[in-house]
């Protein structure tokens, strides 16, 4: 311990030359996050921030270090506390709000609260941005009907009142994790508060398409045109995608059924004098994509570069994706290099289709020639759900080295380990029966602050104890007993009795 705050002074002395600045560098929150999380001890939750005694944190180098931590809740947690302690305490509004996001992330939302109400005593006043940062995490958790309570909160703690921009937020937020019906009833109960505008109600239009309530959602389109309030291009768009995207295309006679309601919905769009946009030919496009019919959207995608229409990363990414769903990977790749010829940089979701049907064939080699491809293209960076793909794929391949070498390139790039990462390799190491090796990621998923599903703590409880590993056990039983006290209340619904024979 002592050669390792000894190493931590040279570190300090180093950083303090370039931390005191005004404005620091990009480069220096790297490297004061960088020595944050090489000191962190899990059992002094102090450790890491005594390796930062002397140095100068400024309220943006303060920030842009807990923007590098935002994966390690815990750590970043301890940074914060660390300069509450400083003289002159470098807290701003922007820092508690990161961190309020960063702690509800992991569903730590006591913690998330203390905080708001810490700002409001630090007279940082809370926005309403630092509540929706709150409320968003909320209702993803399943708690909306705290969200709603959250958001009535706001104007008790901010000087800024709510607008009905903040108040379409929470509706959309609703709609999106599939609250439609608790959304409608809070427009309802506040429609004198927030007059009702086109974005509100194209919220609530797409909420009910989403649950593939289309007639819901033209219901909600005939009240809104009835008020005299105008769609506009974006109102129509989400209704057509709600027409094309929900419904099943199989046997035939649906996709051609399908086809006519969306030509239904452009003729609604040009009678009230709005023209279809790229958005519009897009959704059009996905249909033909899902139906499985590659060359229908070749002869689309022809159709519309005649007409013009510059085809835009959606649309060529759909094309992609049928064309290699359909086995037509030549064709696939060929597009692909058609697209960045026309200035149209792939995403992510672009490359995961290979990925996908790579994943099928279970064709290893061919998925890491596409991915060493994505990474020195570097038109984009890999998704988390594009590290999810290749290491679901690779663990089922027992591939054990591949994994080990993904998943350093996902920390290398930032893009993770997150919570959904850290389960798929646990549940895949699992089932390898590798135990000690998921042991391993449940315990760094611990001490990085994320919460494990009850669905893995179970799996692995199992696991270990089948295998005769008992003692193993013991010690993470130990683990979970200290680290309950982090987590909380959140914690208890754990199984954490003691195996009986």
């Amino acid at each position: 311990m002592a050669a390792l705050r000894k190493g931590g002074r040279r570190q300090g002395c180093f950083l303090r030359r370039f931390c005191s600045i005004s404005a620091p560098k990009e480069n220096d929150a790297e490297l004061v996050s960088r020595v944050v999380l090489q000191h962190h001890n899990p059992f002094h939750a102090t450790e890491s921030s005594l390796q930062l005694d002397g140095i100068t944190l400024t309220p943006t180098l303060l920030f842009e270090t807990l923007l590098r931590l935002k994966n390690h809740s815990k750590i970043a947690l301890s940074l914060f506390h660390y300069a509450k302690t400083l003289p002159n305490p470098p807290l701003s509004h922007a820092s508690y709000t990161l961190l309020i996001d960063t702690m509800a992330k992991v569903r730590q939302f006591d913690v998330a609260w203390q905080l708001i109400v810490e700002m409001d005593q630090r007279r940082l006043s809370p926005t309403p941005a630092t509540f929706l940062t709150l409320i968003r995490r909320l209702v993803s958790a399943g708690l909306t009907r705290q969200a709603v309570r959250a958001f009535h909160d706001i104007d008790a703690f901010s000087q800024t009142k709510t607008s009905p921009d903040d108040f379409s937020f929470l509706l959309d937020t609703l709609c999106k994790y599939g609250h439609v019906r608790l959304a409608v009833e809070v427009f309802n109960k506040n429609k004198h508060t927030f007059a009702p505008t086109v974005k509100i109600y194209t919220v609530l239009i797409y909420g009910w398409c989403k649950l593939g309530k289309v007639k819901m959602a033209q219901t909600f389109l005939k009240e809104m045109i009835e008020r005299g309030i105008e769609p506009n291009v974006v109102t129509y768009n989400v209704l057509l995608n709600g027409v094309c995207r929900k419904v099943s295309l199989h046997p035939e006679n649906r996709f051609e059924r399908t086809i006519r309601n969306a030509e239904e919905v452009f003729d609604q769009m040009r009678s009230s004098g709005i023209e279809p946009d790229v958005t519009s030919f897009s959704i059009l496009l996905h249909v033909y994509s899902r139906a499985h019919k590659p060359q229908l959207v070749l002869d689309k995608l022809s159709l519309m570069k005649e007409k013009g229409i510059c085809p835009n990363v959606v649309m060529y990414t759909s094309v992609i994706k049928c064309l290699a769903s359909s086995g037509m990977l030549e064709d696939a790749e060929r597009l692909l290099d058609e697209m960045v010829r026309d200035g149209v940089s792939p995403c992510a979701a672009t490359y995961n289709c290979f990925f996908k049907e790579f994943r099928g064939r279970k064709d290893a080699e061919s998925a890491l020639r596409m991915f060493k491809r994505m990474k020195e293209d570097g038109l984009c960076a890999p998704s988390s759900h594009t590290y999810v793909i290749l290491i679901r794929m690779f663990l089922k391949l027992d591939m054990i080295r591949i994994v080990k070498e993904i998943w350093e390139d996902m920390k290398d790039t930032g893009v993770g380990p997150d919570l959904d990462l850290y389960t798929v390799l646990i549940h895949g190491l699992c089932e390898r029966q590798n135990w000690r090796e998921a042991c391993h990621y449940f315990v760094e998923m611990i001490e990085n602050g994320f919460l494990p599903l009850k669905g893995t703590f179970e799996t692995l409880y199992r696991g270990l104890i089948q295998a005769d590993m008992l003692r193993t056990w013991r010690r993470l039983k130990k683990k979970l007993d200290e680290e309950s006290i982090t987590f909380g209340s959140e914690f208890q619904h754990y199984q954490l009795k003691p195996y009986r024979r």
